[in-house]
């Protein structure tokens, strides 16, 4: 999976509209679970990237590693701080 999301990021690079941030977390738990985070300026600028075909292409790739079914939640950021 990092593989795939390294990828992406380097076919991404410098394109406008893309995203900004990913994280890929495991959950310590259950440890066949994953959890990835893309963040983007906009939720516009998501949804036109969700269109994209490249990146349904990478969902695709992602999709095939999954047991489960997939899931997708599109969140509005609330808060963010650095708690130092």
């Amino acid at each position: 999976m990092e593989q795939i999301f390294e990828e992406a990021g380097r076919r991404f690079a410098g394109r406008s509209g893309g995203p900004t941030q990913r994280m890929l977390l495991k959950d310590r738990d259950n440890p066949r679970r994953y959890l990835a985070l893309i963040e983007f300026d906009s939720f516009e600028e998501a949804m036109r990237n969700s269109n994209d075909p490249e990146t349904s292409r990478m969902a695709e790739r992602v999709g095939a590693l999954c047991i489960g079914e997939r899931v997708y939640t599109n969140c509005d950021l609330v808060d963010q701080r650095e708690l130092a």
